[in-house]
């Protein structure tokens, strides 16, 4: 099996790679924004200086891929950013930063890797709950919002397209997870860790079939609502 993590420099992607090669999984590939040093020695392939917003970079990350296997068997894309905005301050270049990153970006790492999807295949995009339209109460987060909902849409077309060809596709929320991306989030919460988080996702990744492809699953297995 050869899994394919994007997004593994630290946080929950870091943690899927640690806990996947904790089962001893045959081959697990770390895709990095920085050099992948925190995971060189873990994952038995480390790609590094991979932006997700850059053609090139991708491009080059899915050549690397194709010269080392033939299948990718799960692919996590974890890759994401988030920002704290209100209306009347929206900072609309950070906006279509968040945009490229969090929507286009899943869209692009996966398209880079159609040659390596085969039937059987699964793909897992993490977004976030925050993305439903129904579960929206709160109000806020306009920029990360709006990039997770169109993140959801990318991935229910990819299961559209991929569930053809035998491929799987979930999406995923974490939780709320203790990482720097929350350092500056209001509230109190009962925050999980990144490597319970990195538990929850391998699991619905574990229990991802074709007949439940498409599906926007919490990492404790709850159905969330578009």
């Amino acid at each position: 099996m050869v899994a394919v993590v994007i997004g593994a420099d630290k946080g929950i992607g870091y943690e899927i790679v640690k806990a996947l090669k904790g089962r001893d999984e045959p081959d697990v590939a770390a895709v990095c924004l920085g050099e992948g040093d925190a995971v060189f020695g873990l994952a038995d392939f480390v790609i590094g200086g991979v932006n997700v917003t850059s053609g090139p970079d991708v491009a080059r990350m899915a050549a690397s891929l194709a010269e080392r296997y033939h299948k990718i068997d799960v692919l996590f894309h974890i890759s994401g950013i988030m920002s704290m905005d209100t209306l009347g301050a929206l900072d609309y270049a950070q906006a279509k930063r968040e945009f490229d990153i969090n929507a286009l970006g899943p869209l692009r790492t996966v398209e880079a890797c159609l040659k390596l999807l085969r039937e059987g295949s699964k793909v897992g995009i993490v977004t976030s709950r925050v993305g439903s339209l129904s579960d929206n109460s709160s109000g806020g987060q306009y920029a990360y919002r709006l990039s997770k909902v169109a993140a959801n849409m990318a991935g229910l077309n990819l299961h559209h397209d991929l569930s053809k060809q035998g491929i799987a596709v979930r999406m995923l929320h974490p939780g709320m997870v203790k990482t720097d991306l929350v350092k500056d989030y209001p509230g109190d919460y009962n925050y999980i860790t990144p490597a319970q988080a990195a538990s929850g996702l391998i699991a619905r990744m574990d229990d991802l079939t074709l007949a439940s492809s498409g599906e926007f699953r919490h990492a404790n297995g709850d159905l969330l609502p578009w």
